[in-house]
């Protein structure tokens, strides 16, 4: 079996594939990735590979945007540490989705589970798991946030907020009455808790709120330009490798 790793943490990249072969020695790791932006490079180029391993959050971005550019060239087990990913790994039609850290046992059960799909030779999900895995999804939206502000502590709701920022190491929230706070939880902890329909992270120093958006401009190398209402004093901008999954986004 030919396999694909896709994974920014180098030991969990090294225990998956030491696990691996210790399931089936026979078992060979073709490549190794950690990004988005080399895994789109390596997939417009034709692969034979049976099997791909691949970690939701990788260093420049969400694995999923990895589908809006390319055709991925086998069935895909999903990894990662956060559960409430797990409805958007079923509409990619994955084989499995494994939380970190990965049990023996899980994975040699992804294994069977595709192994059983390919002589099936069509990729089929348990209709239960999907309910179960939309259910816990929605349950893991933010409604609201406990901020300090003047002393106290206070509630926003989800509802109010414009943005996410990173600075300097330190996350912040902006709400529409251009009202700054910081917060604990970093933009990676933020994307899989906000609601997708609401919020979209246009890069690794922002989350947006579809309110926010005033005006959109085209910018250089096909990316966007956003105009964000309250204004942020710097440019902000769509990285490369997310404005088609964006402007999907703004399309539904």
């Amino acid at each position: 079996m030919k396999i694909i790793i896709i994974e920014d943490e180098t030991p969990a990249a090294n225990r998956l594939e030491r696990m691996l072969k210790e399931i089936q020695p026979g078992i060979e790791v073709l490549k190794r990735m950690d990004s988005v932006e080399e895994s789109v490079d390596c997939f417009k180029n034709p692969v034979d590979v049976d099997l791909i391993f691949m970690d939701i959050q990788l260093a420049d971005g969400l694995s999923f945007e990895i589908f809006n550019h390319v055709k991925v060239p086998a069935p895909v087990v999903f990894t990662t540490a956060y559960d409430h990913y797990a409805i958007k790994a079923f509409k990619v039609n994955s084989v499995d989705y494994l939380l970190k850290p990965i049990e023996d046992q899980e994975l040699r059960n992804a294994i069977l589970k595709f192994e059983e799909i390919k002589k099936q030779d069509h990729a089929s999900m348990d209709l239960k798991s999907i309910i179960a895995a939309v259910r816990q999804d929605q349950a893991h939206y933010r409604k609201r946030f406990l901020v300090k502000t003047a002393g106290r502590l206070a509630f926003i709701a989800s509802s109010e907020l414009a943005y996410f920022f990173s600075e300097e190491g330190m996350t912040f929230i902006v709400n529409l009455q251009n009202e700054r706070y910081l917060l604990e939880n970093t933009l990676e902890e933020l994307e899989g808790q906000l609601d997708p329909s609401e919020f979209f992270r246009i890069n690794r120093k922002m989350i947006v709120s579809s309110k926010s958006i005033s005006r959109i401009d085209p910018y250089s190398n096909n990316r966007l330009q956003l105009t964000l209402q309250p204004n942020f004093d710097e440019e902000v901008v769509v990285s490369r490798h997310r404005t088609t999954e964006f402007k999907g986004w703004l399309d539904t």
